[in-house]
């Protein structure tokens, strides 16, 4: 598939999305040098791995690993183009009899060091077949959960969606709550966000002007969050609801994900698809 005529506008805009929250989140890691709790680790910046797809197109990975706040913090952009496999082209929409495709997207996951601080994902997406669509949203995993973060959270995606149609945050509030669970469990795997996929009201300007939109409310919302908790010490009962909430992520992300099922199945980098997964876990009862 030729890239549509729009790609390197997109492309070109989720690569700046990417260097606004990396720079974003290595500056908490230099305002940590203020904290004490902090002393036994050095502040980190985002390593940069491009890289190459088999067909065409590629990725920028950029890692950051072992900082002060952030223990790993992985955020990626993509832009890929080629053939589905038969057997994964007739599961995608408008792929079944054009197997051929474009994909361009960021996809984040930070697991912070405090406990307090909450694990937070957001992706968006556009992706065209012989049909198109956005997707993406964003969710919050605390390991310590508080009020206060959820509902400033939540509120900061339900003005991101009013701003655009009052109808978006209830159904993709109601979306993320559908996805993000874990069924054999019987439980959520955070306090939610929002999530919406296969998303084209016909109007593409607008579509992926909303699709913008929850970039930068991410940007907006989640470092003030960190900053809010990052100064609070934590011990050994802590960690352990960390690590016990880490382990739901890998479960969620190696079972149900489907970005985590394309990347895999179209061939992508895999330490870019499995940049999800945390560096430690625990599932110690």
């Amino acid at each position: 598939m030729i890239p549509p005529i729009y790609a390197d506008q997109i492309h070109h805009w989720y690569l700046d999305l990417q260097h606004q929250i990396c720079q974003s989140l290595e500056a908490i890691e230099q305002e940590s040098l203020a904290l004490d709790i902090y002393q036994e680790w050095q502040p980190q910046q985002f390593e940069k791995r491009p890289w190459d797809y088999a067909q065409s197109g590629g990725g920028q990975m950029h890692i950051l690993q072992h900082g002060r706040v952030f223990e790993k913090a992985g955020v990626n952009v993509s832009c890929v183009w080629g053939e589905f496999a038969k057997e994964f082209a007739a599961k995608i929409p408008g792929a079944a009899d054009d197997p051929r495709f474009w994909a361009c997207g960021i996809s984040l996951v930070i697991h912070p060091r405090n406990p307090y601080v909450p694990i937070v994902h957001m992706n968006t997406r556009h992706i065209v077949t012989t049909k198109s669509w956005f997707g993406g949203g964003s969710d919050l995993t605390p390991s310590i959960p508080y009020d206060a973060d959820t509902q400033i959270f939540h509120q900061a995606f339900k003005e991101c969606c009013d701003d655009f149609d009052p109808t978006y945050y209830p159904k993709f509030k109601a979306g993320c709550d559908e996805y993000f669970y874990l069924p054999h469990r019987k439980e959520m795997r955070g306090v939610g966000g929002i999530f919406y996929d296969y998303h084209n009201t016909g109007n593409f300007e607008v579509d992926s002007a909303f699709n913008q939109s929850v970039g930068k409310t991410f940007l907006k919302t989640y470092p003030p969050i960190v900053r809010r908790r990052m100064a609070q010490a934590w011990g050994t009962k802590e960690v352990q609801k960390l690590q016990h909430k880490r382990g739901r992520y890998v479960e969620f992300n190696l079972i149900h994900d489907r970005g985590t099922q394309f990347g895999l199945k179209t061939g992508g980098n895999i330490d870019a698809i499995l940049m999800s997964l945390p560096p430690t876990a625990s599932w110690a009862a």
